[in-house]
């Protein structure tokens, strides 16, 4: 069997085919341009790939009820050019296969659910951290889903008492993305996150905001493993950072031993490491496939 996939970020798409192992075979990656300039690039990778699904995880946010005429569109995204943009049908025209579509951290999370950190799990929160911050949740076997797909990236948090920082998003200014986001660190700081060092104030407030996410997710969600990747989290100090502001932040209130007792195998990095997304996008063409045979 081989399953397409696409990670569909807001800096470069990453195409690429596997099995239902989660082995990945090949992969390219494209820098993310205009709409149909991009697709046209995606639809002449995977031409000649005869592929049995092609799975999509994509920045949003899109619009993922089916019922809906705007199916498979981006939606609000402040992507220029992206917006209401038809990218599932125009795929659809080329491929005449299943599709899975989702967003980017869905995938992620369902990916980990089953071949990362996750396997053998029935729920897991995925979070990714990097030039925006997403929430992938996967509970009870399936992704959630409801009146659109979940948005905890715009979760509304309490300042830092030493933070000054205004906040980037364009849309809620001193949100979790706007306080902690990639782009949220250079601006407070006037230099990229990864020229920081390790030792740097920057990350005690970094993991500040990460853990009232978690602690939110924890609360409202009840995984059984909560899993943080992106390009910020390639800071590894933050870990065991975060684990302390949950831990200080739930004070005893959640009776488990994953939290009390175990919690670094409870708030964990990625087990797919850099190919969570592409992992993701795989598993959502193979529930595509499967959904496909059971349904004729």
């Amino acid at each position: 069997m081989r399953i397409g996939a696409i990670e569909a970020g807001g800096t470069k798409f990453v195409c690429g085919y596997g099995n239902e192992d989660g082995f990945i075979e090949d992969r390219i990656s494209l820098p993310t341009g205009q709409p149909d300039q991009t697709l046209d690039e995606v639809i002449a990778y995977f031409q000649d790939k005869r592929v049995d699904c092609i799975g999509i995880g994509t920045f949003g946010p899109i619009n993922i009820d089916p019922a809906s005429p705007l199916y498979g569109y981006v939606t609000t995204t402040p992507k220029e050019g992206w917006a209401r943009y038809p990218f599932l049908k125009k795929l659809k025209k080329e491929f005449h296969v299943p599709f899975g579509w989702d967003t980017d951290v869905n995938a992620a999370a369902l990916g980990e659910a089953t071949w990362g950190a996750a396997k053998g799990s029935d729920s897991c929160v995925y979070f990714t951290i990097g030039t925006g911050i997403g929430i992938g949740v996967y509970t009870e076997g399936k992704l959630v889903h409801g009146l659109v797909h979940p948005e905890g990236g715009h979760l509304l948090i309490r300042r830092h008492p030493h933070d000054e920082f205004v906040g980037s998003c364009p849309y809620h200014g001193d949100c979790l993305e706007g306080m902690a986001s990639g782009p949220a660190i250079e601006k407070r700081w006037n230099i990229k996150g990864s020229d920081l060092g390790t030792n740097h104030s920057a990350w005690d407030i970094e993991a500040f905001y990460i853990g009232q996410a978690v602690t939110s997710a924890i609360l409202m969600l009840s995984p059984k493993k909560i899993i943080l990747g992106g390009g910020v989290m390639h800071q590894k100090q933050l870990f065991p950072l975060i684990r302390t502001e949950v831990q200080k932040n739930l004070n005893g209130y959640v009776s488990s031993e994953a939290l009390l007792s175990d919690i670094d195998h409870y708030i964990i990095p990625p087990g797919l490491e850099d190919n969570a997304g592409l992992c993701g996008a795989m598993a959502l063409g193979l529930q595509a496939f499967i959904q496909r045979e059971i349904d004729e």
